[in-house]
């Protein structure tokens, strides 16, 4: 029972892993391609190839390995992805790249076909039926001239939305802001002597001055009203614990000497006849030292 229960729990795992590497891989989609190469990337052997680039829509590692990538809608499963290759993992927000050059013994992203003579190119999940995206190729686009989308990842998948033909090829970067000046060089074209940097950079120096003088010293202000407020607290529960430890008799004491003093002289105690004796200790008494016990020194008269 307990053997079934063993292999019933590791299927079940099992299953669930496939599910989520299924689901994690529905996050890939095709960004860009080029069909006519003449001019433009070429490949780790130095060849000029049409290309198909993807691209990992999630904020999360993608795992392509197992996936296909086929131009043929009735062969789902033309080209698979290497499993085990390193590469094949696509951090968040990456892309990758595939030849199309009908080379695939030249390695991992080198298709076995051509993108040239495809009417369609699919990607298409690691259970082999599950199309994941798609996209028509267009063959009149000119030598050199890649179709893609406007912004990475975002677009339909028939390439009727989201699609352009852009103004220059971005294989394995962003479609969009490939040519846009830098936040730095705009700067640097503003300021061109720092000045504005400079004024920028004391400002918030003496702000930051300003704002740290006027929190410590509200925080000492509060202080210093807190330990006064806990000290007057304090010496009130003081005088007050006092009044409560003074008993009646104390008080009827007090009354009664008051009143005995208000009386004639015979009440009260005659003070110049009474005599007071005080006990005083000393450490030192002449009966216990040693010298008495002790024989005089003969001396010779």
């Amino acid at each position: 029972m307990k053997r079934l229960l063993k292999i019933f729990l590791l299927s079940g795992l099992m299953l669930a892993g496939i599910q989520l590497n299924g689901q994690s891989q529905s996050d890939m989609c095709i960004n860009e391609y080029l069909v006519y190469n003449t001019d433009d990337f070429v490949d780790d052997f130095g060849h000029k190839s049409g290309w198909v680039e993807l691209f990992n829509t999630s904020y999360g590692t993608v795992n392509i390995g197992g996936c296909y990538l086929t131009n043929d809608p009735n062969n789902l499963t033309k080209y698979i992805i290497p499993k085990g290759d390193v590469l094949t993992k696509i951090k968040p927000r990456q892309h990758i790249l595939f030849w199309a050059d009908n080379q695939p013994h030249r390695g991992t992203f080198h298709l076995n076909f051509k993108i040239e003579e495809s009417d369609e190119i699919l990607l298409v999940a690691s259970d082999g039926r599950t199309i994941i995206d798609k996209i028509q190729i267009k063959k009149d686009l000119d030598t050199n001239v890649s179709y893609g989308r406007f912004e990475d990842g975002i677009g339909s998948k028939d390439g009727s939305e989201g699609w352009q033909i852009m103004s220059r090829t971005s294989p394995s970067t962003n479609n969009s802001g490939a040519n846009k000046e830098s936040a730095s060089a705009v700067f640097k074209r503003i300021d061109p002597y720092g000045v504005i940097m400079a004024m920028t950079a004391m400002s918030v120096v003496f702000l930051s001055l300003i704002l740290l003088y006027v929190v410590f010293k509200n925080i000492g202000k509060y202080n210093v009203r807190k330990n006064m407020e806990r000290a007057e607290k304090s010496h009130g529960k003081k005088a007050a614990k006092a009044e409560e430890d003074t008993s009646a008799e104390i008080y009827a004491a007090i009354a009664a000497a008051m009143h005995l003093y208000t009386m004639d002289d015979e009440s009260h105690d005659i003070e110049n006849t009474i005599l007071t004796i005080a006990k005083v200790t000393k450490n030192y008494s002449p009966w216990s030292s040693k010298i008495y016990t002790l024989r005089e020194t003969p001396c010779k008269k």
